[in-house]
């Protein structure tokens, strides 16, 4: 089974020309604005009690991207959220979290925190979150990154290319950035709040999987709105219908506004029911996540006890 973007890298056999050179086609489907918010809004009805609920909470707990992402940040800061990455509570059953999400000069004091555990270090790049730099300032901070011990970036597109149409030079500068990643894994966030239609969402997820990302990724989290079940619903279509054309499986990660175990579950729901079991683990699907673990552990205590512990039983980060 292929695993976090490393199946077949076959394109599909349209192509077209632009700039002198040979282009994929970047042509995608008209969203149906209705059909997909219906959709999503059925597919979080969905009741999960019992040990299916218990299951899915702690599948929730792996698939998390701890972040933070302020210019207050400090190495106590993310020294903290490595330990709560590492054990978010002390019952053995619940998982470790997926990642940790920095900026680059944290990355090595994340590093260090994990070393030897199965926890990654995620680190932004490309002038995060704005994405307004030149390509070689953009790469350069990958380079960084990734040298300084990341084993993931999430870069953002440029926004105003997409907006305006320029999907040759959005295609290019992720190419250009999965290249400088080297092996590190590459999420590529849209900025779906400020692309403005479920079309040009659709086309951004579908120019990032060509460009070779390996993961593709609502939103930074800084403005709203960030990520949404239709939206979301949007982006999962797309990975489906390329996995189909091209073999290849692209990672998903929803953040920004997912803060209750509900919401999550919701997710989960829209994954499964969209792509199947084979993207529900953390090498196709994450949530990036600040706020959503402590009210997951919450629930997960609720479902042992039959009663809820306060929110100050837990660490804020």
């Amino acid at each position: 089974m292929a695993t976090f973007g490393n199946g077949s890298d076959t394109a599909p056999p349209a192509v077209r020309k632009g700039r002198g050179d040979t282009y994929p086609d970047f042509s995608s489907p008209t969203v149906d604005k209705v059909m997909v918010e219906e959709r999503a809004a059925e597919l979080g009805k969905r009741s999960i009690k019992g040990p299916a609920k218990s299951a899915g909470l702690k599948l929730a707990v792996s698939m998390m991207d701890l972040t933070t992402l302020e210019g207050k940040d400090s190495p106590g800061k993310v020294q903290q959220l490595c330990q709560k990455a590492l054990r978010p509570h002390e019952r053995a059953d619940i998982p470790s979290c997926a990642a940790v999400c920095v900026y680059p000069k944290l990355v090595p004091v994340a590093k260090r925190a994990l070393e030897g555990s199965t926890v990654k270090v995620a680190s932004v790049a490309t002038a995060f979150p704005a994405g307004l730099s030149t390509l070689p300032v953009k790469l350069a901070d990958v380079r960084q990154a990734v040298e300084l011990g990341a084993d993931e970036i999430d870069m953002v597109i440029d926004r105003g290319a997409m907006l305006a149409g320029e999907h040759a030079a959005v295609h290019d500068e992720i190419a250009a950035v999965k290249e400088a990643c080297g092996a590190a894994h590459l999420k590529v966030i849209l900025e779906t709040g400020e692309l403005g239609s479920y079309d040009r969402v659709r086309k951004a997820s579908h120019i990032a999987m060509l460009a070779g990302a390996d993961f593709i990724k609502t939103s930074t989290g800084k403005i709203t709105p960030a990520a949404t079940p239709p939206v979301t619903l949007v982006m999962l279509e797309a990975i489906r219908d390329h996995a189909h054309a091209t073999g290849r499986r692209i990672g998903m990660k929803p953040a920004g506004g997912i803060r209750t175990a509900k919401q999550a579950l919701h997710y989960l729901v829209m994954v499964k029911e969209t792509l199947g079991d084979a993207w529900l683990t953390s090498d196709l699907f994450r949530f990036g996540a600040s706020t959503l673990l402590n009210d997951v552990l919450m629930q997960l205590e609720k479902e042992r006890t039959g009663a809820y512990q306060g929110a100050d039983y837990f660490s804020k980060d």
